[in-house]
């Protein structure tokens, strides 16, 4: 057996200071220079040497400016109106029809309109000490009751300062002072697989701490063209909504806003709102009471590799001009359909995604430059935004359907075609096209049907049979049909070769 002499218990001894002296370079290993807890990344074998973090003093620090929300919307409701004033039916010549209606009281008998009220709930977080409170659109829209608690028990009526739907943001004001404030991160620092916490109250319970990790950045949703969201696993459920994301230095990086779900509860995929987007739009909002963007005036679509192909660009990117909105912005300016929108004052236009964005951070009055792709070569182009409408509901309308006059085929594309007529042209309100009589074979499978009209290929005009079957032979087998579909314009990549 190993024997311990006093001379080893002594050198045992000194070794053991001297590495609790080290601990605290060991520990900083794990803490940044804040002292919050980090990961140590893996290692290239494959071990991982790491603590998990701690957010307990995230908690009891940032917990104090999370905020609980309800809002009140009142309805009313109003029974149907029964046939007869009696419980039973009586014919009105019989003796007792009097008698009965009287006496003999009818509960299914219309009353007057009874209010009703839904609440909806959610969360918030203090960005001021005299009570400016940020939280999710949805959450408060349409309530004439706003209610917030804090996490003192306290009580109060909220004002609501104003709210963006494109962006999901709203600002509340309450009547206090001296409150407890959160600190706003960075955004654009944050990395995919970094922790991340919510606070909240889900399903109502006030209060509640989750973690996770940033998942993907820069998510866009359908409809949500304003927003590149952030995406984290972190458990978010009804009423975590508005509820503050934090990093481990307890800065707010998000605004917790959605999740993916198939069952209406957590599934393993939420999205938040990016804090720098959410404060620009907050000040505007406690400026003005609203949120005023420019408008380029185009609609566009994303380029893939198939569209690349056809209009010469090296590879996919950029935002596909598909419809020029007449004497908007773009329009004064030049922009012509089948135009690819690179970048924008110098920034680059890597998806369609991003120039709404890019756009719509521009205040009215702008004069921007943008980089075009046109016909293989890249040109520069100036446009002075307008301002952005206010939402308006979309109106469906019934396209009518153009007449059929003469056929032609193309056998190569599977497309039967027909010049549309005078009446046609009114109705859709375009120069000219061809409407498409019958896709089979390449087109079928493009994904072109009946009904379609054919306006452009690749980056010509199509008004006739001629300027099509010129287009289609300098064309050399990459082909970019602009298809106008109902209320849609879109480009439809056809490979004939």
């Amino acid at each position: 057996m190993f024997q311990v002499n006093s001379y080893t218990r002594v050198a045992i001894a000194s070794a053991l200071l001297l590495a609790l002296g080290g601990c605290g370079k060991i520990e900083a290993l794990f803490k940044d220079d804040k002292g919050a807890p980090v990961a140590v990344p893996a290692k290239a074998d494959g071990s991982v040497a790491m603590l998990l973090p701690d957010f307990t003093q995230l908690v009891e620090r940032e917990g104090p400016a999370v905020v609980n929300i309800q809002a009140v919307r009142a309805e009313s409701t109003r029974q149907s109106t029964p046939s007869s004033d009696l419980p039973f039916p009586i014919p009105e010549d019989d003796p007792f029809y009097e008698f009965f209606r009287r006496y003999m009281p009818n509960p299914n008998q219309q009353q007057e309109p009874q209010p009703s009220e839904s609440v909806s709930f959610g969360s918030g977080f203090i960005l001021s000490a005299d009570g400016y409170i940020l939280t999710n659109a949805h959450v408060v829209a349409g309530g004439n009751q706003i209610k917030v608690m804090l996490t003192d028990k306290r009580e109060l009526r909220a004002k609501l300062v104003g709210l963006d739907k494109r962006t999901d943001v709203a600002v509340l004001k309450i009547d206090a002072a001296n409150l407890p404030i959160v600190k706003i991160g960075a955004p654009e620092a944050l990395k995919v697989g970094e922790w991340v916490a919510a606070i909240g109250a889900p399903f109502g319970f006030e209060n509640t701490v989750t973690a996770g990790i940033v998942s993907a950045k820069g998510r866009s949703l359908p409809d949500e063209s304003y927003v590149p969201f952030i995406q984290t696993d972190v458990a978010i459920n009804p009423g975590n909504s508005g509820g503050p994301l934090f990093n481990l230095r307890g800065e707010v990086v998000g605004i917790n806003s959605q999740i993916y779900s198939r069952s209406g509860g957590f599934m393993g995929i939420s999205f938040a709102i990016p804090i720098d987007l959410a404060m620009k739009v907050a000040e505007q909002l406690k400026s003005s009471g609203k949120v005023s963007r420019g408008q380029l005036g185009v609609h566009i679509q994303e380029v893939t590799q198939e569209l690349a192909q056809s209009f010469g660009l090296d590879r996919p990117r950029g935002a596909l001009v598909v419809r020029v909105e007449p004497n908007g912005p773009a329009s004064r300016s030049g922009i012509q359909i089948g135009d690819i929108i690179l970048r924008l004052n110098g920034q680059t236009v890597e998806n369609s995604r991003d120039l709404p964005r890019m756009v719509g951070d521009q205040p009215p009055g702008t004069r921007i430059k943008l980089g075009v792709w046109r016909k293989g070569n890249e040109q520069n182009v100036e446009a002075t935004l307008a301002e952005l409408a206010a939402e308006q509901a979309a109106q469906a309308s019934e396209p009518a359907a153009p007449s059929q006059p003469q056929s032609y085929q193309f056998g190569k594309l599977g497309l039967t075609l027909a010049e549309l007529t005078a009446d046609d042209k009114e109705t859709l309100g375009i120069r000219g096209g061809l409407v498409i009589q019958k896709a089979q074979g390449a087109a079928a499978q493009a994904g072109l049907t009946n009904g379609d009209v054919i306006i452009g290929l690749n980056q010509t005009e199509i008004s006739n049979i001629r300027s099509f079957e010129r287009a289609l032979s300098a064309a050399n087998g990459n082909i970019a049909l602009l298809v106008r579909r109902q209320d849609s314009t879109l480009f439809v990549p056809l490979r004939i070769n």
